[in-house]
């Protein structure tokens, strides 16, 4: 049991080879807080619906990922501040319009694993937020 921190070291351990192995598939605490992190902000489907979109289309400004989501102009941004401090995305701006893209590279598989598993709709049955009122209540309330 090498590679178990001395802190633990006295712990009974049933497959002590087992945890040895476990504790190297877990790596750095520091890199499975990064990863952690990363889910967090896929975790909301306002934020998510957001990354899917710049991911897919590439630069949009806020009302026009507003249209596109269902949440309202002041969700949106909420949120692309929230994405832009944690480094997903990053604002472009272009005489009064800024226009948000997605930059950070390590989500770009996890987001073409969502947009892979989602059904493609169209037209005006195509889902959106403010579909979920339970989901998003709090970034969409009020929306048409």
């Amino acid at each position: 049991m090498h590679l178990v921190p001395a802190d633990r070291a006295g712990h009974r351990t049933i497959d002590g080879h087992r945890v040895c192995e476990a504790i190297a598939a877990i790596g750095d605490t520091a890199h499975v807080r990064s990863c952690a992190d990363r889910f967090a902000l896929l975790a909301d489907p306002g934020r998510l619906a957001l990354l899917l979109a710049l991911h897919r289309t590439g630069p949009l400004a806020v009302t026009d990922l507003a249209v596109a989501t269902g949440m309202r102009d002041p969700a949106v941004s909420q949120a692309l501040r929230l994405l832009r401090t944690a480094g997903a995305v990053a604002g472009e701006k272009e005489g009064r319009v800024v226009r948000y893209r997605l930059v950070d590279a390590a989500l770009r598989p996890l987001l073409d694993q969502c947009a892979s598993d989602a059904p493609v709709i169209h037209g005006p049955s195509a889902a959106r937020p403010a579909d979920y009122p339970g989901r998003f209540a709090k970034t969409t309330a009020g929306s048409s």
